[in-house]
């Protein structure tokens, strides 16, 4: 049996990516994001958790994108990582909000330089004739800011999702997994309350 390992689940989350990372996970980072539009048709699509700000997990787009319309629309997500070669999955559900300019601007600079066009050059989701028409795009903003520092899209940028809930699930022989689950009555509160779920 595993129990409870960490009685702070943001601390087992971070101990559960890393040994991910240790076993050779290719993408340990990538979480399954779930939203709901304006006409409550549910949506997923993986994203990739970019660390801790404010005590809520990161995660950057497009603020143009369908993703970013349906969190505009409802700010309560769930997200989820899972690992098939470990028998393991992380969910996560809160509520998201903006990220601040400079903690936008502080990470786009960190991002390699194509991305950082890419960001110029995609109107993400949209329909497009072809990829040459991308392509041609991207080697018009690199031509515009060749020898220079890229600036940010004033319509890219990131989100902190504050969480209210966490699962850790654990496959096991016979389908007799270990679900631990902590929960939080108050988003204000700093207390989890932690529970265990049957499989």
């Amino acid at each position: 049996m595993i129990g409870f390992l960490f009685d702070d689940p943001a601390i087992w989350l971070d101990h559960e990516i890393k040994k991910a990372q240790g076993q050779g996970v290719t993408e340990p980072h990538a979480m399954s994001l779930a939203t709901v539009d304006r006409n409550n048709n549910p949506q997923v699509r993986v994203v990739l958790f970019k660390g801790w700000i404010r005590n809520g997990l990161s995660f950057f787009t497009n603020y143009q994108s369908p993703k970013a319309q349906d969190l505009a629309y409802n700010p309560k997500v769930s997200v989820n990582f899972f690992w098939p070669n470990l028998a393991q999955q992380i969910l996560v559900k809160g509520s998201v909000d903006l990220l601040t300019e400079a903690e936008n601007d502080e990470y786009f600079s960190t991002r390699p330089r194509l991305s950082q066009i890419g960001a110029w050059a995609s109107d993400q989701s949209q329909t497009i004739a072809n990829h040459d028409e991308l392509i041609k795009k991207v080697q018009i903003y690199e031509e515009k800011y060749k020898d220079q520092n890229i600036p940010r899209p004033p319509h890219w940028g990131g989100y902190r999702l504050t969480p209210d809930y966490y699962e850790f699930w654990f496959g096991m022989n016979g389908r007799l997994h270990e679900r631990y689950v902590f929960t939080k009555s108050d988003i204000n509160s700093t207390c989890w309350e932690k529970s265990i779920k049957s499989p």
